[in-house]
Parts: C-alpha cells; sequence; structure tokens
C-alpha cells in the first residue's frame, strides 16, 4: 500500500487521492499489524482499519492504541491501513474492503442520504482538530472567511470533511461556494508546497502540517479548531471529528469484536488524558516526527484538547454536524437524516 505523490490540481484530484502524501505517510502507508496473529492462527481476531492518514495528529489514537499493546490485548490482531483522505477510508469501507473506519464522523450522515447504514462506534473528539492556514503573502487580503471569495483554498480531497468544513464557513460568512476554488492539494509535504509556491491562497489542514507550516512562516492561522473553544466559535457546538465508524451491519454481526475494538480505544483515550504530550509522542513511530521531535510534540499538545477521554459522543455534536452539512450540501438538505442511527455509545457505556 506504500504510495508515492507528487503535487497536483484541481484536475487531477482523483490521482492525488490515491497517492501518499509525506515521508511519515509513505512509511505509514505499509499496512501494519498489531501482532502477527491472524483469524487463521487462533492467537487473535483480524480485524482491518482504514485511516484517511495514520500520521495526522487528529487520528493518532489509531496507531497510539497498536503501539500501546491495547489491540493485543483485547484478543484482536488489527491491521492499520492508510489513505491520505477521509473520503478515501470512507470507500474503502462501503466496498467491503476494510471492516472499519478511523475518520470524521460528519461521513456517517452523508453515507445515509446515499442509503447506506454506517454508525460511529467510539467518539475521540469534540473539535474538528482543523485549522484554516492563510498563506504568509496573501495573510493581508485574507482576515476573516468572508475574503474567500475569489481564492483557491486546500483540502485534503473533494468531497473530505476539509471540503465540508470550508464550504460551510464560506457560507456562512456570505460567500457562494461557487465564489471560490477548492484544490485537492492533500497534507504534510503538497500541502505546505501548494502553499509556498501560491497554488493556494489558503486552506485547512491538521497537525503535524500546521506546526510545520508555522516553523517554516509559510503561514499564518485564520480560523483554529483543534479545541472546543475553536469548534464553537467557528460552526456554532460542539463538532465531533475522529472516530472509528463502521457498517452498521456488520457492528450488528460482530458485536463481541466491535466491543473489543472500543475497549481498546476507550483505554487509549484515558492514557491520553493522563500523560503529557511528549509522553505520547514518544510512544508513536519515529519517523512521524520528521526528524525534529520537538515540534512533532508540540503539534500534538496543540491537538490534544479536541480529543474525548471516553469516546463518548459530545452532547449535541451531531446536531451541530447535521447543521454545518446543510448549510450547503444538497444531500442533507433533501433527506431527513436519522442522526440516531449515525452514532452509538452501546459499545463506550459497557467499555466503562
Amino acid at each position: 500500500m506504500r504510495k508515492s505523490a507528487r503535487y497536483t490540481t484541481l484536475a487531477a484530484a482523483g490521482l492525488l487521492a490515491l497517492s501518499s502524501l509525506t515521508a511519515c505517510a509513505n512509511d505509514a502507508a505499509s499496512t501494519t499489524s498489531s501482532g502477527s496473529a491472524g483469524k487463521g492462527d487462533g492467537k487473535g481476531t483480524k480485524v482491518k482499519i482504514m485511516v484517511g492518514g495514520l500520521d495526522k495528529v487528529i487520528y493518532l489514537p489509531a496507531m497510539l492504541t497498536q503501539r500501546l499493546g491495547y489491540f493485543d490485548a483485547e484478543g484482536l490482531d488489527v491491521e492499520l491501513l492508510t489513505e491520505p483522505a477521509g473520503v478515501q477510508a470512507e470507500t474503502a469501507l462501503v466496498a467491503g474492503q476494510v471492516q472499519g473506519t478511523v475518520g470524521f464522523y460528519d461521513h456517517t450522515l452523508d453515507l445515509q442520504t446515499k442509503g447506506k447504514a454506517v454508525e460511529s462506534v467510539v467518539q475521540f473528539s469534540r473539535a474538528p482538530g482543523e485549522v484554516e492556514i492563510v498563506s504568509t503573502k496573501a495573510a493581508g487580503d485574507i482576515t476573516s472567511p468572508k475574503d474567500f471569495k475569489g481564492k483557491k483554498l486546500g483540502i485534503t480531497s473533494l468531497g473530505s470533511s476539509t471540503d465540508f468544513l470550508t464550504k460551510y464557513l464560506a457560507v456562512k460568512n456570505g460567500v457562494k461556494v461557487s465564489d471560490f476554488s477548492p484544490v485537492a492539494v492533500g497534507a504534510g509535504a503538497t500541502f505546505i508546497s501548494a502553499l509556498q509556491q501560491g497554488s493556494i491562497d489558503g486552506g485547512m489542514t491538521t497537525d503535524p502540517t500546521v506546526a510545520t507550516i508555522l516553523d517554516k512562516k509559510a503561514g499564518k492561522i485564520l480560523l483554529d479548531m483543534r479545541t472546543p473553544e475553536g469548534s464553537q466559535k467557528a460552526l456554532g457546538g460542539p463538532y465531533p471529528s475522529s472516530s472509528l465508524y463502521m457498517q452498521t451491519d456488520w457492528v450488528n454481526s460482530h458485536k463481541d469484536t466491535v466491543q473489543k475494538m472500543v475497549n481498546a480505544f476507550v483505554k487509549t483515550l484515558k492514557w491520553m488524558s493522563t500523560h503529557s504530550a511528549a509522553e505520547i509522542a514518544a510512544k508513536m513511530p519515529a519517523d512521524y516526527a520528521q526528524g525534529d521531535k520537538a515540534l512533532y510534540t508540540q503539534s500534538i499538545k496543540s491537538t490534544l484538547p479536541m480529543f474525548t477521554d471516553d469516546g463518548v459522543m459530545p452532547e449535541n455534536g451531531p446536531e451541530t454536524v447535521e447543521k454545518v452539512l446543510k448549510a450547503f450540501n444538497t444531500n442533507i438538505q433533501n433527506h431527513d437524516v436519522d442522526l440516531g442511527k449515525t452514532y452509538t455509545t452501546e459499545f463506550v457505556k459497557a467499555a466503562k
């Protein structure tokens, strides 16, 4: 699953979706397993999980759970796979290539309007963990989302959560979706390159990309949604994002396995809540720091406030997500989404 990539324009967004984005993402793109055991040797139940970017701090609980040995402790042999954007991870789940996806909860609402029953079984976060960055050159011209008109704004890929949130911020601030140009630039090195070269005026990304941009002085923060407070200010409420979501039919027919998965993730979230960013960084693969341990540690510290400590869906979170999507998504506008079917608290309650 190791892939190579170079920056691509919007017209070639489909190609970018198949590519890896950073050196550490290239390493993460190799399938990794929590043990050598598979279903066939009796040492663990095999589960494949697709992550929308294993090296992204917003999805850190996936790799951290493996590194802490919590999958093994639950009798699971978890294979972690990676795609550069959540929408590709979603596609892998719907296609039946994997049993679960670590990605944004908002995809469960969008999929329901397309006749797909998918639900979040453990909620990692209560804020998007996303940051709207503007290039140093364009900083004087973009002081709020009201200035998005006529601009080229970077997103991971079309149909991704960064695409959703960028559109909402524009519409909320009086800018039509057709008034700006979303450009699929991925994350990591490709995002930074696009920003530096002027291929985009700004864009939405996460840590560790944010920390690297600030360190290089390549851009400035316009909106910071890495904290519940930032989510409230930008979106009007908690925005549950990173989660483990699965097809409802599979959940109902594999409840014992799902419970073990949730047990492992809840243990990780609790562990994260009682350990420092430096201690968390020390548990992660060394190459995730890309040669700068201090910068990587800072990126974790900046993003930590977004995470829950119990895996429970934040109160009013689904309603905020629906409100955001309804602002621009015609599928959501034209359907009555049953929010109760987009997540379940059954397993996190049992994990307690």
